[in-house]
Parts: structure tokens; sequence; C-alpha cells
């Protein structure tokens, strides 16, 4: 959602819920822990009242422990939280958990994997940054993938993992193909006149790539 137009958030959750869209990837950023600058829980609790979506928060900030009370009660259904604002996570995705949300662990692209396999047991969702997060319309980083493949390697087989950044129709099948459940996607559907083509052909690519990787 970070690319939606805010001056018009019915309409764009509205057109997103026609267009098919199962969930909402809310990028929460407090211009600290990266160097821009969002919304926060009381903008969530306003998307809530307008959609049964999921609604998936990703929080890209310093102290998440210190607000989850605060998203959990605007309606979250699953908060992700970074193992490079959190370097050991344990307590806060147990107090997720608590709660009956989603507990969510993301890593930014230049993190090793070896910084979150001790928590893997411990997460509900893993999501592989694509790009440095902060901004919407990066490129996709290629390496993110190999990053995914070993996750998906050492965690249980619970876990859901998802990938957000420059996902488009040329990235989307290359992270099918690797295995990935959920694609966030901004650029390619906000920059669209028509997001439920947008999100047809995307699913479409998606689809078709990861049956031809399992062949």
């Amino acid at each position: 959602m970070l690319k939606c137009d805010y001056g018009n958030l019915h309409r764009e959750v509205s057109l997103l819920e026609a267009a098919g869209a199962e969930s909402l990837h809310l990028d929460v950023m407090d211009g600290h822990f990266v160097p821009n600058l969002s919304y926060g829980a009381m903008v969530v609790k306003r998307i809530r009242e307008l959609t049964d979506r999921i609604l998936d928060a990703h929080l890209m900030i310093s102290d998440p422990g210190r607000y989850l009370d605060d998203f959990v009660d605007a309606g979250c259904d699953s908060v992700t939280i970074h193992i490079e604002a959190v370097p050991d996570p344990t307590e806060l995705l147990h107090a997720i958990r608590q709660q009956d949300v989603v507990a969510g662990l993301a890593i930014n692209p230049e993190t090793p994997v070896e910084a979150v396999e001790p928590f893997l047991s411990l997460c509900d969702l893993i999501l592989v940054m694509s790009v440095e997060p902060g901004f919407g319309g990066q490129k996709f980083i290629p390496s993110a993938l190999n990053k995914l493949t070993r996750l998906r390697e050492l965690s249980n087989a619970q876990a859901t993992f998802s990938i957000d950044g420059g996902i488009d129709l040329t990235t989307v099948g290359s992270a099918a193909a690797a295995g990935v459940d959920i694609c966030v996607v901004g650029s390619a559907i906000f920059d669209s006149s028509d997001y439920r083509a947008s999100m047809q052909q995307l699913r479409i690519e998606a689809h078709s790539c990861r049956q031809a990787a399992a062949l």
C-alpha cells in the first residue's frame, strides 16, 4: 500500500478488492530504521474499517515491541518485524503469536541468513527483502532468491515465505520458481491504469513459472 493514493484511500481499497487482492501489505516506516516516514496504527485502523481483507503490517521501525499492541488493536492479522531492528526477536515473536496474530520476521538484502536461522522455528512468516527497505519503485536484487531458497531449506514446512521489492512481470516468475508463497507488489499495480488486469498478468506469470520449475 506504500504507493497507493492516500487521498482516495476508500477508492484504492475498493479497487484492490475488486482486482482480487487477498491481503494488503502495510509498510510502516519511522524515519529512523529506514530513511522514510509513512504512517502509524491510526491509518491502519481506518483501513481496517474499509475492508475484511488480511492486513499484513510490515514494521520497518526501530522499536516494534513498543507499538505492537497498537497495531494489533488496529486490526492487523499479521505483524512482521526486522531482524536488523531486533537482533534477538524471541520474546517479541512469542508476544505476537500470543495475540493470535501471524508472527513474521524480515531480513534485508545485506543481512546473512545466519542472523535469522536461530529464530526460524518461531516464525509463521519469513519476509525476504529484495530491495533495501524504505522506498517503493526500486530495482529487484536477484541475490534475494538465493537467500529465499536457503531459508526454505532451513525452515519448518509450515512457514509462509514472502518476498518484497521490485516485483513485476519481469521478476515475479523467478520468485515463484524459487518457491515464494506471497509476492508483495507495489508499483507494478499502482502505476497501472487497471489493477485487475495487472494482478491477473502477475498471477499468470507466477503460476506458469512455478509449474515449469516443478517439472
